[in-house]
């Protein structure tokens, strides 16, 4: 027998409900984005006509959430109608070919599908043929669209755009598309696919708010915590320390972990430095989260930056430049010119990841300066190879 102690858990009484994958059925502050997806969904349905949405938006701003809410109670509203709609959610970074992104799908028509020995304009005949049989409208949402068109380009999701060219005249069967990106699509799309996009269908969702972020805090509590355990003035207090990044999956990941550190303790109430712990605790996945949606530029000005302020407590903006055209050659990229490098350090400055100010006493001239305030350089560039790809 592990010698295990388990204690008695006060604090959380649903553990599930504070699970990233878990959506609530009704989304907090996310009934504008969900109303202009039904509203062109709603009309592809009735006219069996191919529709394609994109949602753009940070780390935590509920785009996964939003697009699987939505297709759950979209699909209940289409067989009030009498008809039927099926969905697939794809996500784009574990499956990022064709021929993978196609299995996932018709996994959900055909359970134990070969996962070889067919093209990938092959796999769409095949379901087509599902969809026609059924008379189906098909949802398919392509989470992280952008790792799979930088990895194997456009040509699945220019296929998917036209797939309705192809069907019977009369039949009732369609297929409509939602891409999610963390990056504005227009950054990897090429312009024929680009084409099939109306501008009007696309979705950027801003950070949270605060208050914002406390009602979604407030929620969480009450789907998943025991009565009691959690008072409003902690809640408010999440909240604050999460618009930080405006990311809900941060505050839900500081509210649980504060919860299981007061659970520990064997208290029944959660304190602010419980919260101030889990903060240590939940801070570098963020980071790491945020560094992913930068776009490999501002990825490289920061990897640029990290490895120069090893041994300083700051760098002016021209050594950054230098270091950055370093790093772009390393890649092999060309690096952008001034005003573009400069716009790359307001938005790092504005997430949060590098301190920008003034140079002071002891420096000829006004330059502006750079510092690492709350990451060790070294973590730092280590985590961002990671995400280019490039071990350490």
């Amino acid at each position: 027998m592990a010698g295990f102690e388990e204690k008695p858990q006060n604090i959380i009484s649903d553990f599930k409900k504070l699970d990233f994958d878990y959506v609530p059925e009704k989304l907090v502050h996310r009934d504008g984005p969900m109303n202009k997806i039904f509203s062109v969904l709603k009309s592809a349905v009735e006219s069996n006509t191919n529709q394609r949405m994109v949602i753009t938006g940070l780390v935590g701003t509920g785009k996964s959430s939003l697009s699987k809410r939505f297709c759950l109670d979209f699909q209940d509203w289409v067989k009030e109608k009498g008809q039927r709609m099926e969905f697939a959610i794809v996500n784009c970074r574990s499956r990022n070919t064709p021929s993978s992104v196609m299995l996932r799908i018709l996994e959900r028509f055909q359970p134990g599908f070969p996962d070889r020995g067919f093209s990938t304009a092959e796999m769409l005949e095949i379901l087509r043929k599902h969809l026609v049989k059924d008379g189906i409208h098909l949802v398919i949402v392509l989470d992280e669209i952008n790792v799979l068109i930088k990895k194997s380009g456009s040509d699945l999701l220019y296929s998917l755009s036209r797939f309705d060219e192809e069907r019977v005249t009369g039949s009732k069967h369609s297929l409509s598309v939602i891409l999610i990106s963390q990056q504005p699509v227009n950054e990897f799309l090429d312009a024929a696919t680009l084409s099939t996009l109306k501008r009007t269908n696309q979705i950027k969702l801003d950070k949270y708010s605060t208050d914002e972020l406390k009602d979604i805090v407030s929620q969480r509590v009450e789907l998943a915590f025991f009565p009691g355990t959690v008072d409003d003035e902690l809640m408010h207090f999440i909240a604050d320390i999460s618009s930080e990044f405006g990311d809900a999956r941060f505050a839900i990941e500081l509210l649980e972990n504060a919860g299981r550190i007061a659970n520990e303790e064997g208290l029944e109430e959660v304190q602010p430095d419980h919260v101030r712990a889990a903060k240590a605790m939940t801070y570098s996945v963020v980071t790491e989260s945020k560094l992913i949606s930068l776009g490999e530029q501002k990825q490289y000005a920061l990897l640029g930056i990290a490895r120069i302020m090893k041994n300083k407590s700051f760098v002016t903006t021209g050594e950054a430049e230098k270091a950055y055209a370093l790093v772009s050659e390393e890649y092999e990229n060309q690096p952008r010119a001034h005003t573009q490098f400069w716009e790359y350090l307001q938005i790092l400055g504005d997430q949060g990841l590098i301190g920008l100010g003034q140079s002071g006493k002891g420096m000829v001239g006004k330059t502006s300066l750079i510092s690492l305030p709350d990451i060790p350089s070294k973590i730092l560039e280590e985590k961002l190879l990671e995400v280019l790809g490039k071990a350490p």
